[in-house]
């Protein structure tokens, strides 16, 4: 079943059974079809379709940060950026997909070789509730503009705003959603060609399993536990505003967040102050309003799991020095909490905590502070603050993740590549890297 429901108030704003898999499969076999026709079409074509449907999409930004907001329950403005990203990613890729795609003739013995990059064919997705365009479009348009066809499986609680998005698709691209029971996914990765999926590590888990067994292409993201780490000489105001907001935006539901604060001991008290500061400005609220600042979270099972992570870290001598409880009154709301005394008997030293929950672990210097990062099992991204630009790039060589920001927040930027190592998945999405996952990088030799 497919079900949206508000936020706040828990009204049903949206609701459909899944499809049969003989429906299904009927509409694969339509979009086989029309992929093979799209794949014919010069590369500028594809991007020149994909453009308009940026268009369209711009059009309704205000409409579908709305839904987004009422779905997902982030702040509106953390809505509407995720729109605007969105047309930024479709105007990216349609500008560079030409020159990315060109073919590559490359001098051997050969009269002429080349390498060219050709479709693979249908690319199942199937993607979380976080970001629900943003998520969606990350892999598609990039295979879309290789030529590819796509069919998504969208989370089940933002069905509305996830039809809403494939009616702006229209009839020219190959893109359509698949209404799928989840226990139908092993027979569409069969009936498919590449696999995209951001979510659980267990859930990544089961449809890596599925695609191995058929060997489809995949990438993974399936989330992080970010270390956010703080060293001598860093400007502590800003790497505390920093860590603030990284952690707390997004009522702290984003894979690519700050959630291992890592301060060494020089600094550890001044830091702690800053940041305690800060979080202690978050305002709850309804986030449509301007001025909450702390979105509730998405559904009340998350907010419990995140509660009982919380519990616990205080169980196993972990300190609140904010926040932890639940509050009364309608919607998922979990204050901003700040725990300390953190210690690897937590489940919050070892796990993902996607909720507004701050870890803080003391390292005794820049060394332990790395060890301390990598002694976890996601590796998607990291940051550090120093002043020391040298040293800063040596730890980060140190560092086992995707992405290193050195003096700024984690974040995703179009022009490079998004994924992670060990438990954070495999693969990337983004950039030149992201538009070669899903093509096959076919060599041409003629005598």
């Amino acid at each position: 079943m497919f079900r949206s429901e508000h936020v706040i108030t828990q009204e049903v704003l949206f609701e459909r059974a899944a499809d049969s898999y003989a429906t299904f499969a009927q509409s694969l076999a339509d979009l086989k079809a029309r992929q093979q026709i799209f794949a014919t079409l010069p590369v500028t074509k594809r991007a020149a379709l994909l453009s308009e449907f940026g268009s369209r999409l711009k059009a309704k930004r205000a409409e579908l940060a709305r839904m987004v907001c009422e779905e997902v329950g982030r702040c509106l403005r953390e809505c509407e950026a995720e729109l605007d990203k969105s047309v930024e990613l479709i105007h990216y890729y349609s500008h560079l997909s030409p020159e990315l795609l060109a073919h590559k003739t490359i001098a051997t013995q050969a009269s002429l070789s080349q390498v060219r990059f050709e479709p693979l064919g249908i690319v199942l997705a199937v993607m979380p509730w976080n970001y629900p365009v943003w998520q969606i479009l990350r892999f598609a348009v990039s295979a879309l503009c290789a030529g590819n066809a796509c069919v998504v499986k969208p989370a089940p609680s933002v069905a509305r705003v996830s039809a809403a998005l494939f009616d702006l698709v229209g009839n020219d691209l190959p893109f359509i959603p698949a209404w799928l029971a989840h226990e139908d996914l092993e027979k569409a990765i069969a009936d498919t060609d590449a696999l995209a999926f951001t979510g659980s590590v267990e859930t990544g888990r089961i449809l890596a399993g599925y695609a191995g067994r058929h060997l489809k292409k995949t990438v993974l993201e399936l989330g992080g536990s970010n270390a956010f780490i703080v060293l001598p000489g860093a400007d502590l105001e800003q790497a505390a505003k920093d860590a603030c907001y990284s952690r707390f935006r997004d009522a702290g539901q984003s894979c690519n967040a700050a959630k291992r604060i890592i301060v060494t001991e020089a600094v550890a008290d001044e830091f702690i102050r800053l940041f305690l500061k800060e979080t202690a400005c978050l305002k709850m609220g309804n986030p449509m309003l301007s001025e909450t600042t702390l979105a509730p979270l998405h559904r009340e099972d998350l907010r419990a799991q995140v509660h009982g992570q919380v519990l616990d870290a205080v169980n196993n001598g972990a300190t609140v020095l904010c926040g932890g409880f639940l509050p009364e009154g309608t919607g998922w709301f979990y204050p901003a909490t700040v725990l300390a005394d953190v210690t690897s008997d937590c489940r919050v030293y070892h796990e993902e905590v996607f909720g507004p929950v701050a870890v803080l672990l003391l390292a005794r210097d820049a060394e332990d502070a790395v060890y301390l990062a990598n002694d976890n099992p996601f590796g998607l991204g990291a940051s550090i603050y120093t002043q020391d630009e040298e040293a800063a790039w040596q730890y980060a060589q140190k560092l086992q993740t995707g992405a290193v920001y050195i003096n700024r927040h984690t974040s995703s930027d179009l022009r490079l590549p998004f994924g992670g190592v060990k438990a954070s998945g495999f693969g990337r999405e983004l950039s030149e890297f992201g538009l070669y996952e899903f093509v096959n990088i076919k060599t041409y030799w003629q005598k």
